[in-house]
């Protein structure tokens, strides 16, 4: 089993908000587990939005960069149409084998022409593959993929339609054949990460806007036949968003995001959001946060990878309470009883801190990488942190 995730914000690539008073960048705690890898960039802004592995020695790690490990270095290669310019990103990646990979996501965003991307890596290359057939003028864009083997793959994400007048989550699906798609979904969905355990049993969520209230929790569950909307909790008064899920099992699967406490327009933090399946309902887990000391403290989780179901890391970061916008790296640990806020690396340089951490995977056990982004101004470099237990 393998658990691929994605786990980026729509659109939002912008590491940091508006900066305040510089503050000198730190380092990673002298006691976190994780260490930061060094790893290439090849274009102007190189966030890792999604990763995934076939072993220690074949990892990818995609979004406006795309770099592969191969089990001494990180070596990027280029992918059609994805040129770090913050209208195309690639959101999700199955890693089959050293020579089959898939790669899908969004290109030209805001432009005259949006659409989805779908690349297949054959040991060489990336290469654009031909997806679905969509109608004229219809608007498919992929957030998050996920499979159980080189003959089921899901993409998932939004599809616009009517000339811009509809949105309706979005379904894809490799069958080792063509690629087909569906669509459903409630209200006003928008799905950003997806998981799958078995051929009967994936799962994709996000959130789903709301016309007159705020946002809220939006999980989608694939039981062999159809895909249907699954009621899931919100927190508080405000937004509730889900970046990222893992499903370890049918009766255990995981979805992180963040909640807020209250409604626009009150400024308030947004908090950590973790939600549990257990083969019969979604219930939140409480959660840590780093704060928050006022309303600038905001924390968020955009993705989530396991070990075992006794050893889970949720991650994302959080801001400082100084107004600064200065960002750092959260990273949270499930140990099977209670979830903690454990070390994790800051490695940005110089006087603006921007790190963040979005998709991570876990290729053997106890060996788990986590990717992201660190603000190296005026880029935005590929961030990688990895802890192998028993090191």
């Amino acid at each position: 089993m393998r658990f691929t995730v994605r786990l980026a914000l729509p659109l939002a690539f912008a590491a940091a908000i508006a900066a305040g008073a510089p503050a000198r960048a730190q380092s990673a705690p002298a006691n976190s587990i994780f260490r930061v890898v060094p790893t290439p960039n090849e274009n102007f802004n190189n966030d890792l939005l999604a990763a995934s592995a076939s072993s220690p020695t074949d990892i990818w790690a995609v979004g406006q960069s795309t770099i592969h490990y191969n089990g001494t270095k990180w070596i990027a290669y280029p992918a059609p149409m994805i040129g770090g310019n913050n209208t195309s990103f690639l959101g999700g990646v199955v890693d089959i084998s050293p020579t089959l990979a898939w790669a899908a996501g969004t290109v030209n965003i805001g432009l005259s022409n949006p659409g989805q991307v779908i690349e297949q890596w054959n040991g060489t290359a990336w290469s654009v593959y031909q997806g679905p057939t969509f109608g004229a003028g219809d608007q498919p864009a992929i957030y998050a993929m996920a499979y159980t083997s080189a003959d089921d793959i899901w993409a998932v994400g939004s599809l616009l339609y009517e000339e811009g007048n509809a949105l309706s989550a979005l379904f894809e699906h490799w069958d080792g054949t063509a690629w087909s798609y569906t669509i459903g979904g409630p209200g006003v969905p928008f799905l950003n990460g997806a998981s799958a355990d078995a051929t009967n049993d994936a799962w994709a969520v996000g959130y789903n806007e709301e016309v007159i209230d705020d946002d809220s929790t939006l999980v989608m569950n694939w039981n062999g036949s159809t895909w249907q909307s699954m009621s899931s909790p919100n927190v508080g008064a405000g937004n509730n968003i889900l970046e990222g899920v893992v499903a370890l099992a049918p009766d255990n699967v995981w979805a992180v995001g963040y909640s807020t406490p209250e409604p626009p327009p009150e400024q308030v933090a947004t908090l950590t959001l973790i939600e549990h399946y257990d083969g019969t309902s979604w219930s939140v887990v409480p959660s840590p946060n780093v704060g928050p000391a006022n309303s600038y403290q905001s924390n968020r989780l955009f993705g989530i990878t396991a070990n075992s179901s006794t050893d889970i890391y949720a991650f994302g970061s959080y801001f400082a309470a100084d107004g600064s916008g200065h960002q750092m790296t959260l990273l949270l640990h499930w140990n099977g009883t209670k979830w903690a806020i454990i070390p994790s690396p800051n490695p940005t340089k110089g006087d603006f801190l921007s790190d963040l951490l979005w998709a991570g995977v876990v290729p053997s056990p106890g060996n788990v990488w986590i990717f992201g982004t660190e603000d190296e101004a005026p880029n935005e470099d590929t961030l990688a942190i990895n802890t192998t237990k028993g090191d």
